[in-house]
């Protein structure tokens, strides 16, 4: 009789992977519970691994950050950051919970702590740039002197420095170790031509100026041509989001929302026009459900 095939048992570097592959197919459920797996498995190991729980740490409050659950990416997040300080990820991921629950001030110091650490980083100019809107909140909350009653901006050592960028270094290193063993092609990603953009911000005007004037079909139409110039630009993907909103493509509208925030994790915008779809989407459901069954037994 042959012996009973045993199944392998779970790694944290399994769970992790597994929980990498859910959240890319927009599984952030079932990503988190993977992420948990490894962080109990990890804890329980007595492995002293602070680097690697961090990551595990920052990744399940991504999952929460996509399920609108800011309170527990905050709680990740910090302790992502007590355990290895001045991760740009769980910065920018705390930055933006903080942001949608309202706690102008920290997610201001958060952003601002992002960009000492790397003035490139598109999220974080975008989420210091919303300060229009913190600052019109705390000058009305703490006067026109808001400013000194922030919490205070930490200051990044030269050794922190050093020891993040061969931590990125490290970390990209694995990725293209990985993916080449895997057998897949590093590539870049694609960087749009000058006249490219140009033209794309061409096409997204003339989709405002249809928007303006009701005709969401068209206003589509042109969104799309733009992106297919320029993927990169958040507002488009918001602006259509928009358009099927009013459509009532709503499945449509969260995949516009979803992509803005991949661009952008704090966008104010695609956050309250992802929540209009899912709104919407749980009303036709319970309609489905619910309603239909009873007007058929009715008949």
């Amino acid at each position: 009789m042959p012996a009973k095939r045993r199944s392998q048992p779970a790694s944290v570097p399994m769970l992790k992977q597994s929980g990498n592959e859910c959240f890319k197919n927009g599984q952030y459920g079932e990503a988190a519970s993977f992420y948990s797996q490894a962080v109990t498995l990890l804890q329980k190991s007595g492995k002293n691994s602070p680097e690697e729980l961090s990551v595990l740490l920052s990744n399940r409050a991504a999952c929460f950050l996509k399920e609108g659950n800011c309170t527990d990416c905050v709680k990740d997040c910090t302790a992502s950051l007590e355990l290895v300080p001045f991760g740009v990820k769980p910065l920018l991921r705390r930055a933006a919970a903080y942001e949608a629950l309202e706690r102008y001030r920290l997610a201001y110091v958060d952003y601002k702590t992002v960009l000492q650490l790397d003035c490139t980083i598109k999220a974080a100019h975008d989420g210091t740039n919303r300060r229009v809107q913190m600052t019109q909140v705390l000058t009305e909350q703490d006067g026109p002197s808001w400013r000194e009653k922030l919490p205070p901006i930490p200051t990044i050592s030269l050794s922190d420095r050093e020891r993040l960028a061969e931590a990125d270094a490290k970390a990209q290193g694995d990725r293209i170790s990985t993916a080449q063993q895997n057998g897949t092609k590093v590539t870049a990603d694609r960087v749009p031509s000058a006249e490219a953009m140009k033209r794309a911000h061409a096409l997204k005007e003339e989709g405002n100026a249809l928007v303006k004037k009701g005709d969401h079909k068209a206003a589509v139409e042109k969104y799309t041509a733009s992106i297919e110039l320029n993927p990169k630009e958040v507002t488009t993907y918001t602006n259509r989001a928009l358009c099927h909103l009013s459509l009532k493509k709503y499945q449509e509208a969260t995949k516009d929302s979803g992509e803005a925030l991949k661009l952008d994790p704090g966008n104010v915008k695609a956050l309250y026009r992802r929540a209009q779809a899912h709104k919407e989407l749980k009303v036709r459901s319970f309609i489905a459900f619910f309603i239909f069954p009873s007007l058929i037994s009715l008949a």
